[in-house]
C-alpha cells in the first residue's frame, strides 16, 4: 500500500474512527485503525460493539490495507508539520510514514486478522438534518443510566409514529423525551433504542448544517451516514419504560421561571454539595418565588428566584445535577415547572406550549430539619 494525503485531513479521518477502538483487548488489532487503500482511503475503527469508518480523498499509488496502532498513529500524524503525509506498507506489514523532513518507521498488523463488520440489513430508512439530529441527541442523553443493572437504559429510545421521531432517555431519576416533525420519512412506524456511548460519538460527528443524516435500521444493527462517516451500532435489545404511562397529564401547580435565573440560583445553592457531602436542595415553592436551601457538613446556603404563579408553599426535594442537566438541555429562555405534590414528579417543559421537549424528574425525600 501507498498513499498520499493532506495531514489535515488524514489527522480529523483518524480521531473521528479512533472513537470506536478498544482502549485494551485481547484482540490486538482491535485497538488499532484499518487503513484501506481503494479507491479512496477509508479508515475505520471498530471494538465489536460498535464501528466508525470514514473515507477521505487520497491519492492512491498502490491499493491495500495494514492495522495500525491508533493512539500512537493518532498522535504520530497530530505532531506531524503541516504537509502532503505519505504513507506505505510492505508484505510484512512493516509501515513507513513520512511528511516533510519527519520519517517514521514501525510495525503495523496485518489486515486480515481485523475483524469485519457487520452489515446492516436495512429493513427501515430514515433522513433528517445533522443539525436536527444533534439537537436531539443533545438534550436527551444526559438522562442515560450509566448502571449495567438495566443494559436497555443505558441507551435512547428512538420512536417513529407516523411523521415524528421521538427520543426518550431515562435513568431511573428522570426522563428526557424530545420530538421533532420530519419532513421525509421512509420509514414506518417502529422503535429501536440506540446505545448511548454510540450517540455521544454521532453528536460530536454531526455538524450544526441541514447536510442529512441517512439511518438505516435492521434486525440488530443501525447505521448512522453523516456524509462521508458511518456509524454501525448494535441495537439494545429488551422492554423500555413505556413512558407515555409514565408521564402525568394533570398538575395541581404549574409555574413559570427564566432558565438563566434558576441555574444561577441551583447553582449558587449547589456550592456547598459534594461527592463527600450530597445533600437534596429544599425548594419551596411560594407566591411569585421560590426558596431555595441546602444543608451539608460544609455549611448552609440560601437563594431566592423569582417566578411568575404561586405553588402554595408547597415543598420539595431535588438532586441539584438533575435540575441543572434538564434546565441547561432545555435551551429555551422561559420555562414552565409543572408539580402536584412532595413525592410525586416534576415535570419540566417550554413555557410557550411548545411540546418539543419534556423533562420529568422524581424527588428526593425530605428529612425534617434537614
Amino acid at each position: 500500500m501507498k498513499i498520499s494525503c493532506e495531514k489535515y485531513i488524514l489527522q480529523s479521518a483518524c480521531t473521528i474512527a479512533s472513537r470506536a477502538t478498544a482502549s485494551k483487548s485481547p484482540i490486538p488489532a482491535l485497538e488499532g485503525l484499518l487503513l484501506q487503500a481503494g479507491i479512496d482511503l477509508r479508515v475505520t475503527g471498530y471494538d465489536l460493539k460498535k464501528g466508525i469508518y470514514t473515507n477521505i480523498a487520497a491519492d492512491i499509488a498502490e491499493q491495500g490495507s495494514i492495522v495500525v496502532g491508533a493512539r500512537f498513529f493518532g498522535e504520530m500524524i497530530r505532531r506531524l508539520p503541516d504537509g502532503i503525509v505519505t504513507i506505505s506498507s510492505d508484505v510484512n506489514n512493516n509501515v513507513n510514514v513520512k511528511c516533510g523532513k519527519s520519517e517514521f518507521n514501525f510495525m503495523g498488523i496485518s489486515a486480515d486478522d481485523y475483524p469485519e463488520m457487520p452489515a446492516v440489513d436495512s429493513l427501515n430508512n430514515i433522513s433528517l438534518p445533522q443539525k436536527i439530529l444533534k439537537s436531539m441527541i443533545n438534550q436527551t442523553i444526559f438522562a442515560v443510566s450509566d448502571s449495567d443493572v438495566r443494559p436497555i437504559y443505558t441507551g435512547t429510545l428512538f420512536e417513529v409514529e407516523d411523521d415524528t421521531l421521538t427520543l426518550v432517555s431515562v435513568d431511573g431519576y428522570r426522563l428526557a423525551k424530545r420530538c421533532e416533525k420530519l419532513e421525509s420519512a421512509k420509514m414506518e412506524n417502529c422503535s429501536f433504542v440506540v446505545p448511548g456511548s454510540a450517540l455521544a460519538d454521532i453528536e460530536r460527528i454531526c455538524a450544526d448544517s441541514d447536510d442529512a443524516v441517512s439511518i438505516s435500521v435492521g434486525s440488530k444493527h443501525i447505521s448512522f451516514t453523516i456524509g462521508e462517516t458511518v456509524v454501525i451500532t448494535r441495537r439494545l435489545e429488551g422492554e423500555f419504560l413505556n413512558y407515555r404511562k409514565s408521564i402525568p397529564d394533570n398538575f395541581r401547580i404549574e409555574i413559570e421561571v427564566e432558565r438563566s435565573e434558576m441555574m444561577s440560583t441551583i447553582d449558587r445553592v449547589a456550592l456547598i454539595v459534594s461527592e463527600k457531602n450530597s445533600s437534596p436542595i429544599r425548594m419551596i415553592f411560594g407566591d411569585g418565588s421560590i426558596d431555595c436551601t441546602c444543608a451539608t457538613p460544609i455549611g448552609k446556603a440560601e437563594d431566592v428566584c423569582t417566578c411568575e404563579g404561586s405553588g402554595d408553599g408547597l415543598e420539595i426535594g431535588f438532586n441539584d445535577r438533575y435540575l441543572m442537566d434538564a434546565f441547561k438541555a432545555s435551551g429555551t429562555d422561559k420555562l414552565k415547572i409543572c408539580l402536584n405534590t412532595a413525592s410525586s414528579p416534576c415535570i419540566v417543559k417550554a413555557a410557550d406550549g411548545s411540546e418539543k421537549f419534556t423533562y420529568m424528574i422524581l424527588p428526593v425525600r425530605l428529612h425534617a430539619g434537614a
